[in-house]
C-alpha cells in the first residue's frame, strides 16, 4: 500500500503493480486534479466505483474524470434521476451511473452497463447497489469526510483489481512528484 498525505513530499514510490493506495485532499482542486489523473490512466473496459456516503465527492470526482478526459469544458449534470449519462468522447466513451436509486441489482440489466463496459468505460456511483453484478477487476475509490469542521478535505483509500495495479504505480508516483 501507498500512502501519500502531501503530493508534493519526497516519498519513494516502488514501481512494482500496487493494488491499494491512500490520499488526503485538501480541497476540491485537488480533487479535479486526481479527477485528470484518473483521467489520463482511463482504458477501454474500466470500471471505476465511487463508493462514500451523501456528500463525500464521489460526483465531483466522476465530473473531473470526464470533463479532463473531454479536454473542453463540458456540462456533466448528476445522473442521480437519470441513472445513466453517456459522454462520446473522440477517443473514449464514457459512461456515468449513479445506482443510489436503483430498487435492485435486477434493475441494472435495463440501465446497459455491460454494454457500456464494451464500448468505453464506465464510471458507477453507489456501486454496492448492484450486489455482485458489476465486474470485480475494477479500480474502487472510497471518498470520506473524516472531519465535520474541514467540509473541503478528504481521504481517498483506492483499491486496484488486476487491470488496475500499474497504472496505480502511476498515479501513486503522480501524487509524490512535486508539479
Amino acid at each position: 500500500m501507498c500512502r501519500s498525505k502531501d503530493p508534493t513530499s519526497p516519498t519513494t514510490i516502488d514501481t512494482e503493480p500496487v493494488d491499494r493506495l491512500e490520499l488526503e485532499l485538501s480541497s476540491p482542486a485537488a480533487t479535479r486534479a486526481l479527477g485528470g489523473r484518473l483521467a489520463a490512466l482511463l482504458r477501454k473496459s474500466d470500471l471505476i466505483a465511487l463508493e462514500g456516503e451523501l456528500g463525500a465527492g464521489k460526483t465531483e470526482l466522476a465530473r473531473a474524470v470526464i470533463r479532463a478526459r473531454a479536454g473542453v469544458p463540458l456540462e456533466v449534470p448528476s445522473p442521480t434521476f437519470t441513472l445513466v449519462q453517456r459522454y462520446e468522447l473522440p477517443d473514449l466513451v464514457l459512461t456515468h451511473a449513479d445506482l443510489y436509486r436503483l430498487g435492485g441489482p435486477a434493475e441494472l440489466d435495463e440501465l446497459g452497463l455491460e454494454e457500456a463496459l464494451e464500448e468505453g468505460a464506465l464510471l458507477v456511483e453507489w456501486p454496492e447497489r448492484a450486489g455482485d453484478r458489476l465486474p470485480a477487476d475494477r479500480l474502487t475509490i472510497r471518498l470520506a469526510l473524516p472531519d465535520p469542521s474541514r467540509p473541503e478535505h478528504r481521504v481517498v483509500r483506492i483499491e486496484a483489481g488486476p487491470a488496475w495495479r500499474e497504472r496505480l504505480v502511476e498515479l501513486a508516483r503522480w501524487t509524490t512528484e512535486p508539479p
